[in-house]
């Protein structure tokens, strides 16, 4: 078991989670149940994945977990570019949000690269 608190791709999580919302705030009022909830779930999934798996007892239920928050950055990728696309978000915001997420979606993976030579 890992204290998820500790994790820095937790943190990085966190900071990708709090950016979202940041950003979904201003989109218009219509996307309410649309985009804007559903980037918000999908950011919202990410570190609360991190974390679940982290409580976990095997390295294998990890990885598990750790996949399944990998999906949601790519959720959430798609979701921003398409905001971007919208003209809910400028471009450089965009590509700048997106360079953060591309970084944390590297740290997942090495740390299930990791996990995975643990379980040999």
């Amino acid at each position: 078991m890992h204290n998820f608190r500790e994790l820095k791709i937790w943190q990085e999580a966190m900071e990708i989670t709090k950016m979202t919302y940041k950003t979904t705030r201003l989109y218009p009022s219509h996307e309410i149940y649309g985009l804007t909830s559903q980037m918000n779930r999908a950011a919202i999934s990410i570190p609360s994945n991190i974390a679940e798996g982290a409580g976990r007892n095997t390295n294998k239920d990890f990885i598990h977990f750790l996949n399944i928050a990998m999906g949601s950055c790519f959720e959430l990728e798609t979701q921003m570019t398409l905001a971007n696309e919208f003209g809910y978000v400028q471009k450089d915001d965009m590509e700048m949000f997106i360079l953060n997420l591309n970084k944390l979606e590297k740290m997942i993976n090495s740390l299930i690269s990791t996990l995975r030579k643990q379980l040999v």
